[in-house]
């Protein structure tokens, strides 16, 4: 099995693994960043959402040598305190029900407003449409979207 050396969170991170195992399990199974949950397996619903060079990417079908060197982001490294703009709207405004998707969604909200910092509400809708909330917060997701939008 190869040995890949990943920069995660701005560290780097060895994986002895086959070369075709998802980035989410690297991440989850080989170095406890558990932010990042499966939900579906091929790449449909965002729980698994990360950020590859900035760009947000579903984990769970990205294969582990397909990365090479480019910079991962989890959840866990969106923040040093968990101080970010968009987790503190997401407290503010009371976003999870039950919390699975958060993370992915999240995610999906740093890389949008990264390219967009003040997005009008179709925007934001446009953008998270591709994450899915079994608890179907969504108003309250483009609110805290919408709110941190203002703090970035």
């Amino acid at each position: 099995m190869p040995v890949y050396t990943l920069q995660i969170n701005g560290k780097p991170q060895t994986a002895d693994v086959d070369a075709d195992t998802p980035l989410l399990w690297v991440l989850r199974d080989h170095m406890g960043l558990v932010g990042a949950k499966f939900g579906c397996g091929i790449a449909q619903c965002g729980a698994c959402t990360v950020h590859m060079n900035g760009t947000a990417v579903r984990s769970c079908s990205l294969p582990v040598s397909a990365i090479k060197t480019a910079a991962i982001t989890t959840i866990e490294g969106l923040s040093v305190n968990g101080n970010h703009p968009l987790q503190l709207a997401w407290i503010e405004v009371d976003v999870p029900q039950c919390g699975y998707c958060q993370a992915g969604q999240i995610m999906t909200a740093a890389a949008f407003l990264k390219r967009k910092p003040h997005p009008t509400d179709t925007e934001i809708e446009d953008a998270m449409q591709g994450n899915i909330c079994r608890c179907c917060a969504y108003h309250r997701i483009k609110e805290a979207v919408k709110l941190a939008s203002t703090k970035i």
